[in-house]
């Protein structure tokens, strides 16, 4: 099969999870080790998983076995990790400058850098997308690839600037090949933004996609079902639309997302005024 029908194929189920949500995408289970059946031949590679699990199910020998937890060092052998009170920061930076070393998760040691988010630190407006992209990974700064330049367009259309808002994503670190986001990865790194969302507090939340809304909200979300709305995030207005990717894919629905920034333009203009 070649590269392009392989392209429209994963360009179609990506359309299709953007427009009904998690219909088809699923995270899969790893597989259980299994012991095999007695006079089976086995590969030197499995001994070690059958003796491993033959141990465990003698309870006189359960809890003798070690579990070893992975350390991750830097290059220059220091260990990393996030400092235990990063939940107290005060400010953004105090806070990026705690956790940007976090390994909590895998993604932590496949990243080439933390994508912490950039913008106004007391921004009326903050806009949550998926997760950092090849261009995001590298750079350090999210929405600085192709589909960061549109959203500067979209934002420049309603008279709005990178630096007028804060950007940031779920995630912190990219997932190989830009994947969806596994929910245990989500998990790990949600606090860190809803931290970000304790100080910056905006008044106003753009949610890009239907993986940044469903994971705020914990409820699966179909994207025509939402679009247009005004829903609550602890007290904060949110307005959800197509993720710039996702126009990238899909020109056609770009009518769809200047609808929606034209209401929150509205929506932030009668705050202001009331300001």
């Amino acid at each position: 099969m070649s590269e392009n029908i392989i392209d429209v194929i994963d360009n179609y189920f990506a359309s299709v999870r953007e427009q009904y949500g998690e219909v088809l995408f699923f995270e899969k289970n790893k597989k259980k080790d299994k012991i095999p059946e007695k006079g089976k031949k086995i590969k030197k590679t499995e001994k070690a998983i059958v003796k491993r699990a033959k141990k465990t199910e003698n309870p006189e020998t359960e809890g003798d076995t070690e579990v070893s937890v992975p350390t991750f060092v830097s290059s220059n052998n220091a260990v990393l990790s996030i400092e235990d009170d990063w939940n107290e920061s005060k400010t953004l930076d105090e806070l990026n400058n705690k956790i940007h070393n976090c390994q909590k998760c895998p993604l932590g040691n496949t990243r080439t850098n933390f994508v912490f988010g950039t913008g106004n630190p007391n921004a009326d407006i903050m806009i949550i997308g998926e997760a950092p992209g090849a261009d995001e990974d590298e750079q350090g700064k999210p929405f600085v690839g192709r589909a960061g330049q549109l959203l500067t367009k979209i934002l420049e259309a309603i008279k709005l600037s990178r630096e007028e808002v804060f950007i940031a994503n779920i995630l912190k670190c990219r997932p190989p090949n830009n994947r969806k986001p596994f929910a245990s990865e989500e998990n790990e790194c949600e606090p860190y933004l809803k931290k970000q969302i304790e100080l910056i507090k905006p008044a106003f939340i753009l949610a890009l996609g239907l993986t940044a809304v469903d994971c705020l909200l914990k409820k699966t979300h179909k994207m025509g079902d939402i679009r247009g709305s005004v829903l609550m995030y602890h007290g904060i207005k949110m307005l959800v639309t197509y993720h710039p990717a996702a126009l990238l894919r899909n020109p056609n629905w770009k009518p769809q997302v200047w609808k929606d920034v034209k209401l929150l333009r509205k929506l932030y203009d009668e705050y202001l005024a009331k300001k």
